[in-house]
């Protein structure tokens, strides 16, 4: 009994553990939510694996919209990945910063889309984030909120 509830308790710290300092953990980049904000991975066709980090520290991109495309039999192209972006996205961005995307001078977006392996078993989450126009860093959180 004693060994049993050792187990449960170093279970119960790391759990905790995670959710502390999940901001600074490298994670999936499917796991990512709504005001996460990470390091771009770059040029990465690919993408697994993202550096966390609170709002708070330099960071190159901040989440503001997570969702499923629409279910289809056959993978979308690019042109229908845009399209989705361009309807869930940009009314994402401009509720979440309080800023107009087609105007805005400071702030883009860019996404992250499912691949066509991940796509027969059910993955068709894309997520879309802010980056700076001037690939510059972000020191705080560009919810209007907290501007």
């Amino acid at each position: 009994m004693r060994g049993l509830l050792l187990r449960i308790g170093v279970i119960g710290v790391i759990v905790v553990g995670a959710l502390i300092f999940r901001d600074r953990l490298s994670g999936s980049a499917g796991d990512l939510r709504v005001g996460d904000c990470f390091d771009e991975p770059g040029d990465a066709q690919n993408v697994e694996d993202v550096q966390h980090h609170p709002c708070t520290d330099a960071h190159t991109a901040e989440i503001v919209f997570v969702g499923n495309h629409p279910d289809a039999e056959t993978y979308p192209d690019l042109d229908a990945f845009d399209a989705f972006v361009y309807e869930r996205c940009v009314p994402a961005f401009e509720s979440y910063t309080g800023r107009d995307w087609e105007t805005d001078t400071e702030l883009d977006m860019a996404y992250f889309y499912p691949t066509s392996e991940g796509w027969p078993s059910g993955d068709h989450e894309i997520s879309c984030y802010l980056v700076r126009l001037d690939s510059g860093k972000m020191m705080s959180s560009m919810k209007a909120a907290t501007n």
